[in-house]
């Protein structure tokens, strides 16, 4: 499987803020007194554990940020699966440059490896219904991007990237705007047309208002039981799009792909996942 890049101007600045935290004010001490500046080596980054590979995108921009001349090759791509002792990417050139980028590539890579893996284990979940996995803007400040691509690799889908993608219309917008008639009134009256609306709901009476009211394409069901999204999917009739959240573990992903909704969203994709045991051997 192949996936479409960001495009590396993209990824750049978030790689390059890491690597500046990491050389810190003076670059890497450590490296310039013990190795001797024309050692070169060629270096393995390998995996050890089997995973759904994520990150060597970015990983790649961290060598060559550091050394524009390192020769670097991807054995495993971004989206693929490995297995424990897999070589992902070599890394040939100086010894030095690779041992100051080493950190930052192997930071990035465990932690989106370990997204994508994770994802991949909830979408394995759903299969025989036609429900799709997709994450939230639970991700660590900052590297919502790579977490989003992470999730991609893994098989899942993407939610909004951020506040100003879609009109959201939560729980506390609704209790602030005076229920959910007037919030969907209100969002008819100001919104473009080109703007997408979601909104969430924890009863079927608010679901059956909704429909009622129109004006959006969308609803969450948020923190219902099996029972109850099996109800709330009869209720749409395919008028909207469903996407159940709330209380979604891998135990239970299964039984909620099989009420019939369109989408299944969690945090846990992106806030939760273990990270995954990646190493740089020379």
């Amino acid at each position: 499987m192949s996936f479409a890049t960001v495009p590396d101007l993209i990824i750049e600045p978030i790689v390059r803020n890491a690597l500046m935290e990491d050389l810190g004010s003076y670059g890497d001490v450590t490296t310039r007194a013990v190795i001797p500046a024309e050692t070169t080596y060629t270096a393995r980054l390998n995996a050890r554990a089997d995973a759904i590979v994520s990150g060597m995108q970015v990983a790649r921009i961290a060598f060559h940020l550091v050394d524009p001349t390192l020769e670097i090759e991807t054995k495993i791509a971004d989206g693929h699966r490995c297995k424990t002792g897999d070589t992902l990417m070599t890394i040939k050139g100086s010894a030095a440059s690779i041992l100051s980028g080493e950190r930052v590539a192997l930071n990035f890579a465990g932690l989106l490896t370990g997204i994508a893996t994770v994802t991949a284990s909830y979408v394995a979940e759903t299969k025989g219904t036609n429900a799709r996995v997709t994450c939230t803007r639970k991700t660590t400040p900052g590297l919502r991007l790579l977490q989003k691509m992470a999730v991609l690799h893994g098989g899942g889908f993407n939610h909004r990237y951020s506040l100003s993608d879609a009109i959201m219309i939560k729980d506390n917008h609704i209790a602030a705007a005076g229920g959910v008639r007037k919030a969907l009134e209100a969002t008819k009256a100001h919104a473009s047309h080109m703007m997408a609306v979601e909104i969430e709901v924890d009863r079927l009476d608010q679901l059956a208002e909704v429909l009622e009211v129109g004006g959006a394409s969308v609803v969450l069901l948020d923190n219902m039981s099996d029972a109850m999204l099996r109800e709330a999917v009869a209720l749409v009739d395919g008028r909207m799009t469903t996407e159940a959240s709330g209380n979604v573990t891998k135990d239970r992903i299964a039984s909620i792909a099989a009420t019939g909704v369109n989408y299944i969203s969690s945090g846990a994709l992106t806030h939760s996942a273990p990270n995954v045991d990646l190493g740089l051997d020379f």
